[in-house]
């Protein structure tokens, strides 16, 4: 008797291996400087490091409550109050996530149902749109436009419906480098302050932010954080994106449905790393306030290194991330011109255009700066050769 392989039918056909898994491996073949998927190439305080150690030794080695320790929720609390003026409840609106992703993921999930609509902003981070396909919901995704990559309130007004459910938006901004401001976030509120409308907040990035007045989060928005769930990553923020612990924020009420999921998607996150972060909140706040500065100083250094080259290097407002237009070095598609550039130059970037549904001919790729100065000087010196 013969077998017949059962193959399941995909439930995201379209999609396959992503860009930076892709742009990792061939910068790990062609031994080529790695500036392309997000992740910095140095490690994580001491203190943080010392402080998991400890937990393990003292036996804090079994499940966490599902909506994390309250350890950590309280002084996410306290973080969220001294830098947005805002004080959560952390017994209702903090729930510890799996990183990011999965904070993204349970929150579509829980607002999104089949044949809603969700108005996202391209290029945009590769997560989002999957969710909202499994969900059952429908992706409009806005083009922003190079080089300010500014919302057209008119148009975001335009694509709204009476099944439009969701907006989400990400400040500051992967993979553009721009970042909203309060104006920004009032405008967001004018349009859907009538309107059974929830908002997403995808801050991952809110302590890596340049911009004069700062990073500009709805939890500041006293009427929009009503409605709007905030996601924040500890990856980001202390240099640990291998721990992948993140969490979301929201009213009670919001909370509740994502909770739901959560606790059958991955229910309790490391309790040892969890105890550990809520240490570092609590004895170096100094470590979140002084990332901008941090930051802003490689990115300077890359840019500047960049400054001989035929490289047209944009603004970066936020992120640890900057765009470069290679549009007279090469006439390839941005593609094509990232693998080019692995397998020839020896650096390794992304593509612009995978962050977006519609066509998006701009000659654009993204460099991540999240690296050792010897990593970005030796990057810019290759760069420079084209």
């Amino acid at each position: 008797m013969s077998t017949v392989a059962l193959i399941p039918q995909s439930k995201l056909p379209a999609l396959g291996t992503n860009i930076f898994s892709q742009m990792s491996a061939l910068a790990q073949k062609h031994n080529a400087i790695n500036l392309s998927q997000g992740f910095p190439d140095f490690d994580g305080p001491e203190y943080l490091r010392q402080r998991l150690s400890v937990h393990v030794a003292e036996g804090s080695n079994q499940y966490a409550p599902m909506t994390g320790t309250a350890a950590l929720r309280n002084a996410i609390v306290d973080k969220t109050e001294q830098a947005y003026g805002y004080r959560p409840d952390a017994e209702t609106d903090i729930t510890i996530t799996s990183g990011a992703t999965e904070a993204l993921y349970i929150a579509i999930t829980a607002l999104v149902s089949p044949g809603d609509e969700v108005i996202s902003f391209d290029p945009s981070y590769d997560c989002y749109a999957p969710a909202v396909q499994l969900a059952g919901g429908v992706s409009k995704r806005i083009q922003l436009l190079p080089p300010e990559f500014r919302v057209d309130w008119s148009k975001l007004a335009d694509q709204i419906t009476d099944r439009t459910k969701v907006i989400i938006i990400n400040t500051p901004h992967n993979p553009t480098a721009t970042a909203w401001s309060e104006q920004d976030v009032e405008r967001l509120w004018q349009i859907v302050a009538e309107r059974n409308i929830f908002v997403i907040s995808d801050e991952v990035y809110e302590h890596i932010c340049f911009a004069k007045d700062g990073h500009a989060s709805v939890l500041r928005h006293p009427q929009l954080r009503q409605r709007a769930i905030t996601v924040s990553s500890f990856g980001k923020t202390f240099h640990m994106t291998g721990w992948r612990v993140g969490y979301c924020q929201a009213p009670a009420a919001i909370s509740a449905e994502l909770r739901k999921i959560h606790q059958f998607l991955t229910f309790a996150i490391t309790t040892p790393v969890q105890l550990a972060l809520a240490d570092m909140l609590r004895e170096h706040p100094e470590h979140w306030q002084a990332l901008p500065e941090f930051y802003q100083a490689k990115r300077d250094r890359l840019a500047q290194g960049l400054a001989k080259s035929r490289l047209k290097v944009l603004p970066s407002e936020g992120t640890y991330f900057l765009l470069v237009d290679y549009s007279e070095v090469s006439d390839l598609d941005d593609v094509a011109f990232c693998q080019w550039l692995v397998e020839h130059v020896g650096v390794a970037a992304i593509p612009l255009s995978v962050f977006c549904a519609d066509p998006f001919p701009h000659k654009l790729i993204r460099l991540c700066f999240a690296k050792k100065e010897a990593t970005l000087d030796a990057a810019a010196e290759r760069l420079c050769q084209l």
